[in-house]
């Protein structure tokens, strides 16, 4: 190492003890969470005496300028900046964009690319640092200081060139500070890294050729130069100082990491180096130690001076204090090769406490480490939530806890919060024309001694060019240097204002009011302080915005364009008016803007009305209220008008006024809310109701459907007062509750109405309510009783009302059984409760059975009925005497009230016959039969009561179904069957029993079934007489059926296919045969006598079947019988036929007229038609056919050619009536047989 000479600077030590820094103020852990959410810091206003340079703009007002995003940003001229005779040979690896830059058109770009901005707004601004980016291109041309190379921010700027100057900048962009030569940059080539310690008094520079100089940023006076920390011919990548200014850590294109202690012994300046980490064991390519703010200083982990460590395989965390330790390694997996690894740290407040926080990635993958120290000294680190991207990263950035900027690898910035994980903003920076340090990673200025594998990420590697401090990045091109700093939360609405987008500007400020808001910089105070200043803001926005919509309303064109531009903007300022409690801003200076347009005031007035209707909305000045109603009334949107009265407070308003325009426009319900809220007045809205309702029923008429839904909502307000609830919402102040309840008792149950005429009814109101609807008013009645507490009032109360009611329905005769029903259902339910102490005379409910089983009057028999069934149900049975109760219900056939008297009695059996004398409910005996004999909770002797009345009455429930009466004796009466059948007179019926019970397709379980088998041929009998045409579909179905009896039973009543399935089935097959003939031969001998005028197509389709079920037969048999049966068949069948049809056809005479078909001969006499004769010989060789393996030979005729023996055989039809018809045309004698 060579030391340089004291010359001047610190004293001696200082290296040892750095500058003292002021004390600083501990924090909370709330209040660190504030400071690292919140704070953003700008490069602070220090002072120096040193030459400036020709008035440079200073970097405040740079930070501070708002750009003008109308129009593109420009980058500055080149020509202007005096950039031609840079040297462009010895410059680094540019940015991506700069392959183009010979493009004078591509120095001209949108700073922006299109974004949605959505809610955040514009979150970052980047700004040129117009004075540091002169002088750099001025450097170069005055100075040769070369191109840019690095750059590393504190309170000061460093930019490293690429002929090994270092040019030192304050906060107003002045050059401070010229460091190096040429050379020195000759000799040791390009800065390729620079860095600035804590208090910013010492720099470090790391050149391409591996040697480290220190300068002392207060002289500007080389301190040391190190040339023996690392082994030669490998270029520094990076050079970090940690917290402790007397350490740090060099990274060399050979991928090793060093420690350098920097030491001052007898006045002499030393370095000591350690190797960390041996590029033989993987390559680092990016490391960085974990600095502390002030403010964390004490924090007890940063005694460990943490340093991460990026290799091309895996993250390293180790300790370099008290003594070398590694804490975690992190394999990265599968990864792209040529991906650059990136280390981020940041502390960060988690669960109530601060650690510092670790972003690693490389590819498309952020990992987030959380690292802490336990008890006893050990650090853990627990991985966090990732953030998948859709893009490869090249640098990662905290600038604040929350948020952090990704630049990916087309040079576009994305602002990111960490906790959402939402992107907030995407820039691209491509105007930059960012340095890439792809030639360090080469070591090309070595002889490019590097591997592949760290030369490959090399091409993509910028750690050099992109540095942070105090809440601002800065980003080194190749003539230019950004900085990128978070715009405070006024900025980014002004920003949008700026844009005329007032709505998202207020949206915006709202998320700030709500403290939803992302990346949030400039508010500061507690929430209410913040919300305050916020709130200022929103108000003046309001106003803007009211302006601005009454200036921009189209003046020409029609209404609804109007409308429309008012819909769009009004509700706007109404919502956040109202979300912001500004009524007063609201209904006062908006609404006086609202006013000068009737549209615009129009749109203002229904933009109130969810407001209202939520109950949102208090303070609504009188005129507003005037105005709001009076709208809704022009627009004769009286439904709304109705909804918003009921919740406004209406006490400022002419009550009688607002009263007479709900009466008018029937808005009942607001009339009603009026009365109430605005005069304490429950009595007055019963009155005017009852007028419209009372005159129509009392007079016996019919109400309209308006009476009607007037009448409906006196009951629901009646039941509402009497409850103690406000109509239609809400409740009736507590204080008025018992008031209000006595009054409206007091006026139901008057004796004459105020206005009520000489011959007016004793209490008009308790008696129009029961004909209005008599069963809802008394569950009003039921419902205050419930509520009623039993003292003495009440009790009387109850006692009247109940006493009224009996006076009015009893002795009055214009009720009807359901309504008198009704009222005594109620009396017993209320006397039924335990702690009755109503009194109804017993007599009453006697008078109310005779009424309701009246035997004279048939009129209203179900309802009656019904209604007695309630009044039991309800306990009014303790009223009557039963047995009493039971003979008038049998005289009136109440059936379900004997049912329900049987059931109370236990006598089950009785029950039966209820269900049957009743015609409604006669089919679910059958249910309840088999529901008693089934399920559990009966006694056998109660069961056997139950089986032995069904029993009795087995036919009348064959009458009444057949299916499901057998169904029933198959499960519960099996061992009877044969006694019923016995029983059975009528045969009909007992043909129905037996077949829903025998038949299996009727569904009933066989197995349940063990009959005789003459039961089943006494039901084959009865089949054969009452359905022969089912007869023989039943028998292929029947499982029991002995043959002989049931073939003699077929035979007696001629049903021959019947005959022949079961003679098939007994193994005769000749039997068979013979039977099929025979109904072959009638048939055939029936279309020889019928004359021509008959139907003869009925016929031959007969004649098919039967042929073709003949057919069937034989082919089913043909492999049972031998030679001998064949030949026997082949010749009886054909001689036989053949010849019978002939001799009957010479004793038929055919009238000349017959069809041109028939062969008529005087000579010959009358023959059989031929076309018969050739149709009944094609069957008979079908037939033979049967019998034939080999087959009958076919016809070759093409009269005939629609027969063909092969495909009849395969189920085509034999016989088509085209068919028919054809073969009349075929000569009879062809000579084809």
């Amino acid at each position: 190492m060579e030391a340089a000479p004291e010359q001047g600077g610190c004293p001696a030590g200082a290296e040892a003890e750095p500058c003292a820094e002021p004390p600083a103020h501990r924090l909370s852990v709330a209040e660190l969470d504030r400071e690292l959410d919140s704070r953003s810091e700008l490069i602070d206003d220090k002072e120096f005496d040193i030459p400036q340079v020709d008035t440079p703009p200073t970097l405040e007002s740079i930070l501070n300028e708002t750009d003008d995003e109308e129009e593109s940003f420009i980058l500055e001229d080149p020509f202007l900046l005096n950039v031609d005779n840079t040297d462009t040979h010895s410059y680094d690896t540019s940015s991506v964009a700069s392959s183009d830059s010979g493009d004078r058109t591509h120095l001209k770009r949108k700073k922006k690319l299109p974004d949605s901005l959505s809610l955040h707004g514009s979150v970052i601004r980047l700004s040129l640092l117009k004075g540091i980016s002169a002088q750099i291109v001025s450097a170069a041309d005055k100075v040769d200081a070369g191109l840019p190379t690095a750059i590393a921010a504190s309170n000061l700027i460093a930019v490293g060139t690429s002929h090994g100057l270092a040019l030192i900048f304050d906060q107003n962009q002045a050059l401070r500070l010229c460091l190096g030569s040429t050379a020195v940059g000759a000799q040791y080539g390009a800065i390729s890294a620079l860095s600035i310690n804590n208090d910013c008094s010492r720099l470090l520079c790391g050149f391409a050729k591996g040697q480290i100089t220190m300068w002392d940023l207060a002289s500007g006076k080389l301190l040391r130069s190190i040339t023996d920390a690392h082994p030669p011919g490998t270029a520094i990548l990076h050079i970090k100082f940690t917290d402790d200014p007397t350490l740090a850590i060099c990274n060399d294109s050979g991928g090793s990491v060093f420690e350098l202690s920097f030491k001052r012994v007898m006045g002499v300046r030393t370095c000591e180096s350690r190797c960390l980490f041996s590029g033989s064991k993987g390559e680092v390519c990016c490391i960085e130690p974990l600095h502390a703010k002030v403010e964390l200083r004490d924090h007890p982990i940063t005694q460990y001076s943490l340093l991460a460590m990026a290799s091309l395989t895996k993250i390293l965390v180790i300790g370099l204090k008290p003594s070398l330790k590694v804490w975690m390694t992190f394999p990265y997996g599968r990864m792209d090769p040529s991906s650059v690894p990136l280390l981020a740290w940041h502390f960060v407040a988690v669960q109530n406490s601060v650690n510092p926080m670790l972003a690693f990635c490389r590819g498309d993958v952020v990992h987030f480490l959380l690292v802490k120290r336990d008890d006893s000294g050990a650090i853990h680190v627990t991985k966090q939530r990732q953030l998948h991207l859709h893009y490869d990263l090249i640098n990662f950035t905290w600038i604040n806890s929350r948020t952090a900027v990704l630049l990916d690898s087309v040079e576009k910035l994305h602002v990111i919060d960490r906790q959402t994980q939402e992107e907030l903003e995407t820039i691209e920076i491509s105007e930059v024309q960012l340095v890439y340090n792809s030639s360090h990673f080469k070591s090309l200025a070595t002889g490019g001694n590097v591997s592949e594998a760290l030369a490959l990420v090399g091409e993509k590697a910028c750690y050099q060019s992109i540095s942070s401090c105090g809440g601002q990045i800065f980003y080194l091109g190749t003539k230019s240097v950004h900085v990128m700093t978070l715009r405070s939360w006024r900025e980014r609405v002004d920003h949008l204002l700026k844009q005329e987008r007032l709505t998202d500007a207020l949206a915006l400020a709202w998320s700030f009011y709500e403290g939803k808001a992302k990346a949030v910089v400039g508010l500061s105070g507690d929430t209410s302080k913040r919300k305050a200043v916020i709130a200022d803001r929103m108000v003046e926005i309001l106003l803007h915005y009211a302006d601005r919509t009454l200036k921009k309303c189209p003046d020409q064109g029609k209404i609804q364009v109007m409308e429309q531009h008012f819909q769009d903007m009004v509700p706007v300022i109404v919502d956040y008016s109202l979300l912001l409690q500004r009524t007063d801003l609201l209904f006062n200076q908006i609404y006086d803007k609202m006013s000068e347009n009737s549209v615009a005031k129009g749109i203002f007035l229904e933009c109130l009305e969810p407001y209202i209707l939520s109950d949102k909305l208090v303070g609504i000045t009188a005129q507003v209220m005037k105005d709001l109603l009076l709208h809704f009334q022009d627009k004769n949107r009286l439904e709304n008008l109705e909804a918003c009265i009921v919740h406004m407070d209406i006490t400022s308003l002419d009550i009688q006024q607002v009263v007479l325009l709900c009466w008018e426009n029937h808005l009942y319900d607001a009339m009603i809310y009026v009365y109430n809220s605005g005069m304490n007045d429950f009595i007055s809205p019963m009155e005017k109701l009852f007028k419209v309702i009372a005159p129509p029923l009392n007079a016996g008429k019919s109400l309209t459907d308006e009476q009607v839904v007037m009448g409906n909502k006196l009951l629901v307000y009646i039941s509402c007062c009497l409850a103690g609830r406000a109509y239609p919402l809400g409740d009736i102040p507590e204080d008025l509750v018992p008031l209000v309840k006595n009054q409206v008792f007091e006026f139901l149950i008057r004796l004459h109405s105020t206005e009520g005429s000489v011959d007016e009814e004793v209490y008009p109101y308790v008696r129009t309510l029961l004909h209005f609807d008599t069963r809802e008013f008394l569950n009003v009645l039921a419902l205050t009783f419930e509520d009623f507490k039993n003292d003495k009032q009440a009790v009387e109360y109850q006692q009247r009302i109940v006493d009224i009611l009996l006076k009015v329905m009893v002795e009055n005769s214009d009720f009807t059984p359901s309504q008198v029903g009704c009222l005594f259902t109620f009396l017993a339910r209320q006397l039924a409760k335990p702690n009755n102490t109503l009194f109804v005379n017993r007599t009453l409910f006697d008078q109310v059975l005779e009424f309701l089983c009246s035997p004279d009057d048939d009129s209203r028999h179900s309802e009656r009925q019904q209604v007695l069934l309630e009044l039991l149900q309800a306990g009014g049975i303790v009223q009557f005497e039963e047995s009493r109760l039971i003979q008038m219900a049998e005289k009136a056939e109440f059936y379900q009230i004997c049912e329900f008297m049987y059931e109370r009695e236990l006598r089950y059996d009785k029950i039966i016959g209820c269900y049957l004398r009743d015609p409604v409910r006669k089919e679910e005996v059958f249910n309840y039969i088999h529901n008693i004999l089934s399920m559990p909770g009966y006694s056998a002797e109660e069961k056997q009561l139950v089986w032995q009345k069904a029993l009795e009455h087995v036919e009348e429930l064959l009458l009444l179904s057949p299916c499901k009466a057998a169904d029933l004796v198959a499960i519960h009466f099996s061992e009877q069957i044969e006694s019923i059948i016995t029983n059975l007179q009528d045969q009909f019926l007992l043909f129905q029993f037996l077949r829903s019970l025998l038949d299996p397709r009727e569904g009933i379980n066989q197995d349940l079934i063990h009959l005789p088998p003459c039961i089943t041929e006494q039901f084959i009998e009865l089949l054969c007489q009452y359905s022969p045409d089912q007869v023989l579909e039943t028998l292929k179905v029947l499982e029991y059926c002995r043959l002989e009896e049931t073939i003699q039973i077929t035979q007696k009543h001629q049903l021959h296919e019947a005959s022949s399935y079961l003679l098939e089935k007994k193994g005769d097959i000749h039997g068979a045969f013979l039977v099929m003939l025979e109904r072959l031969q009638s048939k055939l001998l029936m279309l020889t006598q019928d004359d021509e005028n008959s139907a003869e197509l009925p016929l031959l389709e007969n004649i098919e079947d039967t042929l073709m079920k003949t057919i069937a037969l034989c082919r089913r048999n043909s492999h049972n019988l031998d030679q001998q049966q064949r030949e026997w068949f082949r010749f009886q069948t054909y001689t036989r036929e053949i010849l019978t049809c002939q001799g009957e056809a010479q004793n038929k005479v055919h009238s000349s007229s017959g069809e041109a078909g028939s062969l008529v001969s005087p000579a010959r006499g009358y023959d059989v038609p031929p076309e018969i004769i050739w149709f009944f010989t094609v069957s008979i060789l079908q037939i033979f056919e049967e019998f034939d393996n080999a087959g009958a030979e076919q016809h070759g005729c093409i009269y005939c050619s629609s027969f063909n023996p092969a495909e009849n055989s395969t189920g085509s039809s034999l016989w088509k009536r085209e068919t028919w018809r054809n073969s009349r045309t075929c000569p009879g004698n062809a000579g084809h047989f």
